[in-house]
């Protein structure tokens, strides 16, 4: 692993020790048995177990694991093919239970890092591949020294273009992937009482980037009912659905859904 890694506490340089990780101000972090490293001080955590739970991560890796949403990873591949070299340096944003990093390892071999706030996760994602380093870390303050990057993938998470473009070398690339308008909408039909027309699209971009890429995709796929239940514990409705709509979805056996994500390359400036 040539990505350099800095102390969550005090920012300096991180030495790879074999179990441990360490720097030069004294502080140590142990590597788990499974292989994750936990660089997430208690001091930066908001909650005592933060991130999503076991459960929530096995329905994930259930429904990622049924190729339901291989089209997207294969849309992002393809961008990520198209804007960073050959044996890239790439992190992944909030990489869950590691489906999307092993997979784009798969297909396009490099050092790859991957980071979530669920040491459920990081553990998880360690049984994808163990030539991935995964970490328990906060993409507001990420582990990584600056300008170490050649991609930052944000699949389905927040853009924070400071710290992304910190970690980043210059052209460098962040691929993010964001929801579009009509996302899911049938299964929004049946947990809420009205759905509201939306206009999603990715955000504006900072300074610090050139929009190299827009595109919007969309397609449909037909779940049977144990799919349905994984995929709400994946998404934020699970935690808003009430009891009665709870039953409703339950009885469906089979629902048709419509995928709409956008793809979206940032160049660093």
């Amino acid at each position: 692993m040539d990505i350099k890694l800095k102390c969550p506490v005090c920012g300096r340089e991180l030495s790879d020790m074999g179990k441990t990780l360490q720097c030069s101000g004294g502080h140590s972090f142990d590597r788990a048995r499974q292989g994750y490293v936990n660089l997430l001080p208690v001091q930066f955590k908001h909650s005592l177990d933060p991130g999503d739970t076991a459960e929530m991560l096995k329905a994930r890796r259930r429904f990622l694991d049924g190729g339901s949403y291989e089209t997207i990873c294969k849309s992002v591949l393809s961008a990520m093919k198209q804007y960073a070299p050959k044996n890239p340096r790439v992190l992944d944003i909030g990489c869950g239970e590691g489906y999307y990093t092993a997979k784009l390892r798969a297909d396009m071999p490099g050092d790859y890092i991957g980071i979530d706030i669920s040491k459920e996760g990081a553990r998880m994602a360690c049984s994808r591949d163990k030539g991935i380093l995964f970490l328990v870390a906060t993409a507001s303050r990420l582990p990584i020294a600056d300008s170490q990057l050649d991609c930052v993938c944000a699949m389905f998470s927040l853009l924070l273009p400071e710290e992304y473009a910190r970690v980043l070398k210059k052209g460098g690339c962040v691929v993010e992937v964001t929801v579009g308008s009509d996302h899911l909408r049938e299964l929004k039909s049946i947990i809420y009482d009205e759905v509201f027309p939306q206009d999603k699209h990715p955000a504006e971009c900072t300074e610090l980037f050139d929009e190299a890429l827009r595109q919007e995709y969309r397609y449909e796929l037909v779940l049977d009912n144990p799919s349905l239940r994984d995929l709400l514990m994946m998404t934020p409705h699970f935690w808003r659905i009430r009891k009665d709509k709870r039953e409703m979805l339950e009885a469906t056996d089979s629902l048709r859904l419509t995928v709409n994500y956008w793809v979206r390359v940032l160049v660093r400036k």
